[in-house]
């Protein structure tokens, strides 16, 4: 009997060891990998000028799921790697088209809703009645006229959204293959609360040899760039994080993701002309549009939708 618990104890201690160890290179890869590719951003001395900054930052958003890939193969070796990294299972249909719907739709609502936010916390330079600032954009690039009515081109920015978060879900999902694909679940053994938070705070100091140059807080010194975006990770995170648990697949976080970078420019179309938007202020960047993504989580969290795993998942491996 003795032997027994001996080696079940053994057995315990392998794989907390091992389940570290995967941790650890994972971790190491996703930042190494990522501060590796960003280097000629400070070497060059352009910064977010760089000619190639837009090839890079793509390569860095591949980063998380090189790491998530490595851990998973050589490492760990799952019997079912997909599943492992959240890639499936993809049914019930009807339950994953519903969480696909929500991925798209919940960060836009938040997107737009920290606008509405932000400007009647007078942090946000609304115009929800002209749409003065996108006009003039507008205008500055056709050189005159507009084609059509500003509100119907106010109208097609949805549109544009919806076509650029299809697009973006490939590179969003180089991101939320890691974060919420591996990391999440790896994390949600210490709790639901801490897993949001470190993840969430994992997620946003990835951000940091952009957002130390200027990117998405170009007022703000460095160290509260970097403080805002992990702040604004950790809030997005936990609505990812949701999305990833809710529907046990990966695809509905990384389409969330790729509506988050596809609406973030909703913030110009409703400006108001001649002003500044300061992002540690406005928009879902800044304190002002944090706070419906919190009461969203706390809401989450209350009603029990954070469960690990999902009650209605039952050990069925119908994977398609």
């Amino acid at each position: 009997m003795g032997s027994i618990r001996t080696v079940q104890r053994k057995r315990v201690t392998r794989s907390a060891g091992r389940s570290w160890l995967a941790l650890a290179v994972y971790l190491g890869l996703a930042f190494g990998l990522s501060w590796l590719i960003a280097l000629p951003l400070g070497v060059s001395g352009d910064g977010l000028e760089h000619p190639a900054f837009g090839a890079i930052a793509l390569c860095m958003m591949l980063t998380p799921a090189i790491a998530a890939l490595v851990t998973v193969f050589a490492i760990e070796r799952p019997q079912h790697p997909a599943e492992a990294l959240g890639l499936v299972p993809l049914r019930p249909a009807g339950r994953f088209l519903g969480y696909l719907g929500l991925g798209l739709a919940v960060p836009v609502t938040l997107i737009f809703a920290a606008l509405i936010a932000g400007s009647v916390l007078g942090v946000y330079p609304a115009d929800f009645v002209t749409f003065s600032a996108f006009h003039d954009l507008l205008t500055a690039q056709t050189g005159g006229g507009l084609s059509m009515p500003i509100g119907a081109l106010v109208a097609l920015q949805f549109v544009n959204v919806i076509l650029g978060s299809i697009l973006n879900l490939l590179p969003a999902l180089g991101e939320e293959l890691g974060w919420r694909g591996w990391l999440l679940p790896h994390l949600l053994r210490f709790g639901t609360v801490p897993a949001i938070v470190i993840s969430g705070v994992v997620w946003g100091l990835w951000h940091a040899p952009l957002i130390l140059l200027g990117y998405n807080y170009p007022t703000a010194p460095g160290w509260l760039g970097l403080l805002m975006m992990t702040g604004m990770c950790t809030l997005m995170g936990g609505v990812l994080a949701w999305l990833r648990i809710r529907s046990r697949s990966v695809w509905p976080a990384a389409l969330a993701h790729g509506a988050l970078n596809a609406s973030i420019g909703l913030a110009v179309v409703f400006a108001q002309s001649g002003e500044d938007i300061d992002t540690v202020h406005a928009t879902i960047l800044g304190w002002s549009g944090w706070i419906l993504p919190a009461v969203l989580i706390v809401v989450l969290i209350a009603t029990q939708q954070f469960t690990w795993p999902p009650r209605a998942t039952v050990r069925r491996r119908s994977f398609f």
